[in-house]
């Protein structure tokens, strides 16, 4: 085993893919996730993984700073990046997988994601698609370099939207094999983006300003943030934004499949 698959997007943030359609579209069938269950470190398929979904309302997100007092305290939550990577440094995984991921923004107990210094501190690789659209993806790529932390692909214009290119450090090329992978990693940290297509990403960029209010009000009410704008997206495509979500972090798993095997 040579990654590990984060499940928060999973659990909560794929708001109108039930767990039939899950299964139907999931076509990784080797792919390992990782969860927290009553205090106990699950690692499994997809089909382990479904009947822990199911009870997503209970649940909480667990990042790199809460494994542990999840694990101590017998709570039960999805894994973010973060968390995931906590979980391959125990475990010694050498590449973690996320979809959208977190850095620097506006929002509560967010301004900086606990993702970013993760990636600087815990010797884990990291494949994503790209920082969430409601961040500065500036700011955060910025903070990555300079804290040491390589970054890798063809430069960086969005996550479900489209905007303006930040360039990165590395060309894909330069990590396409487990020894560079953990070369890189050793040498400050390595998060490798792999993005949806700009032809398959949301065009209305009203939608992005509609989730945005929609992860505030959530945030002001004490709820979680990402599911609420997750969920609005959802909404306003008829679930298309969910849909290919799903599918980047199947295309990451794949990726992350063709370095390290």
């Amino acid at each position: 085993m040579n990654c590990l698959i984060e499940t928060a997007l999973l659990t909560h943030g794929l708001r109108s893919i039930a767990n039939e359609e899950l299964a139907q579209s999931w076509h990784c069938p080797d792919a390992i996730l990782a969860w927290v269950d009553g205090g106990e470190l699950k690692l499994g398929p997809i089909g382990e993984y479904l009947p822990f979904r199911e009870r997503s309302e209970e649940l909480i997100r667990i990042d790199c700073d809460h494994l542990e007092e999840a694990l101590q305290t017998g709570a039960s939550g999805a894994l973010t990046a973060s968390g995931t990577m906590a979980v391959c440094r125990r475990l010694d995984i050498p590449m973690a997988i996320t979809c959208g991921m977190g850095g620097i923004g506006n929002l509560r107990g967010e301004e900086l994601c606990p993702d970013l210094p993760a990636l600087m501190n815990i010797p884990v690789a990291l494949i994503s698609t790209s920082p969430k659209d409601m961040l500065d993806r500036p700011a955060t790529l910025d903070w990555l370099r300079r804290h040491g932390v390589h970054t890798a692909g063809e430069p960086c214009t969005g996550y479900l939207f489209c905007g303006k290119p930040v360039a990165l450090e590395l060309p894909l090329s330069s990590c396409n094999n487990e020894a560079a992978v953990r070369r890189l990693t050793a040498d400050g940290g390595l998060l490798i983006l792999n993005p949806i297509p700009e032809k398959e990403r949301v065009q209305d960029q009203s939608i992005l300003v509609d989730a945005i209010k929609a992860g505030k009000q959530a945030e002001a009410e004490g709820h979680y943030y990402h599911p609420a704008a997750n969920g609005e997206m959802d909404r306003r495509t008829d679930g298309y934004s969910s849909r290919i979500q799903l599918e980047s972090i199947q295309q990451n798993y794949l990726l992350a499949k063709s370095i390290m095997d």
